[in-house]
């Protein structure tokens, strides 16, 4: 077979399943082409993409300015490491930290190296600006999150899948209810060692569920009240995914660490950063953290190219309407619904609980119903179905979804 030959759906899966490690359970659809909201197959059977990459690709598939950033730069200077400056990355830095409000930017490649890098911060301001003894700092997380699936970050995972047989794990975090601010409080009183409070503003990956109004800014508060760093991972609802640039914009809320990923690049590379303001960054010198590509000048053109997007289209703004709009219309069908019970979210960043237990395949299902269907989605935490559309949609093309969704419930209801 030649490495240019154009492959069938059953072929590429074929292929994967024999030479790729199984880690991932794909919906079986092999996606060759995107642009805007939607995506094609391999046979040319056009879909809408209502995933975006994990809300990687907020400014859609293939969005003209950012590939062009990226093209531009990639025939010019793609990697020089760390050991020397380049002509982009100061650039980026300073475009970031003025869009988000903050001194200092250390930028990395994914989410989860990000979260990584944020926590070795956090625990570093401790012991040197807070004075907390040494290998004694904790760091407070929330009970169903997901930050990654790096070793130190599943040591705070209470998914199974994620943990089990990875150990030893990593000591240093303590765990609370998410949306509890008793607990929260208890945890930062109890314990001098605290040195910061990790949380997702909306945690998505366990099922878009968003926090009740005020838990954000209260949080905050108290993290000031105890001197804790307040670190927010906006990894997935970020960039204009909730209808804000940012999910804690909805609050007021500037965090003391604030950790970016995924729509950082529109989906056309990977790039991660942490913002804070120089009290905190500056713990950080030369040979404490480092990566051979954070930083590199692809990244950095292509950076700049994604926030500009997402200001010049008014993004934040049409998740915020197209998101009030999914909800209103699915809030039309659920009550005479018996398949689906609830919607929720926030902006485009939205989930439907699915009226069967975590352990069926109902969702699953659907989700292969709504592939036929001409709709892209995926289930998580069994009976639940994200749903997360570039934010380039149109409210034209929104409704067309709705009644795809509408349509393929109805199949299955009981």
């Amino acid at each position: 077979m030649s490495q240019t030959e154009n492959l069938t759906s059953e072929n590429a899966i074929a292929l994967e399943d024999k030479y790729g490690a199984h880690n991932y359970h794909s919906l079986p659809v092999v996606l060759s082409r995107g642009e805007g909201v939607y995506v094609w197959d391999a046979e040319g059977k056009k879909y809408y993409d209502f995933l975006s990459a994990y809300s990687a690709v907020n400014q859609g598939h293939c969005h003209p300015k950012i590939v062009d950033a990226m093209t531009r730069q990639a025939q010019t200077l793609t990697l020089t490491s760390r050991a020397f400056y380049n002509d982009q990355l100061g650039k980026f830095e300073k475009y970031a930290c003025e869009t988000f409000g903050y001194d200092k930017m250390l930028p990395m490649n994914t989410g989860a190296e990000a979260v990584e890098t944020a926590l070795k911060i956090c625990r570093k301001w401790a012991y040197e600006k807070k004075g907390v003894a040494s290998n004694e700092a904790q760091i407070i997380v929330c009970e169903n999150n997901f930050h990654g699936r790096t070793t130190t970050i599943i040591s705070f995972s209470n998914d199974p899948v994620a943990r089990i047989n990875f150990g030893p794990y990593t000591k240093g975090f303590i765990k609370i209810e998410y949306d509890n601010l008793i607990a929260l409080e208890e945890a930062l009183k109890s314990n001098d060692n605290v040195a910061g409070f990790l949380v997702e503003p909306i945690q998505g990956e366990a099922g878009v569920y968003v926090p009740t109004d005020g838990y954000l800014a209260k949080a905050k508060a108290l993290c000031e009240k105890y001197n804790v760093l307040f670190i927010a991972d906006e990894v997935q609802t970020g960039i204009a995914r909730t209808g804000k640039m940012l999910a804690v914009d909805h609050e007021g809320v500037k965090p003391n660490m604030l950790i970016l990923g995924k729509a950082l690049s529109g989906g056309a590379y990977p790039v991660s950063c942490v913002l804070a303001d120089n009290d905190i960054m500056d713990v950080i010198g030369p040979g404490n953290h480092g990566s051979t590509f954070g930083g590199n000048p692809v990244a950095a053109a292509v950076g700049i190219a994604a926030l500009e997007v997402v200001k010049e289209e008014g993004l934040a703004e049409n998740a915020r309407e197209l998101g009030e709009l999914f909800r209103a219309e699915l809030n039309k069908f659920i009550p005479g619904s018996s398949i689906v019970t609830a919607v929720r979210g926030k902006g485009l960043l939205n989930a439907i609980l699915v009226n069967d237990s975590e352990v069926s395949s109902t969702a699953w299902n659907i989700c292969l119903a709504l592939r036929d269907n001409g709709l892209l989605a995926k289930p998580t935490h069994g009976n639940i179905i994200r749903f997360a559309p570039p934010l380039v949609m149109t409210r034209e093309q929104l409704l067309d979804c709705v009644a795809i969704i509408i349509k393929t419930l109805e199949q299955f209801q009981k």
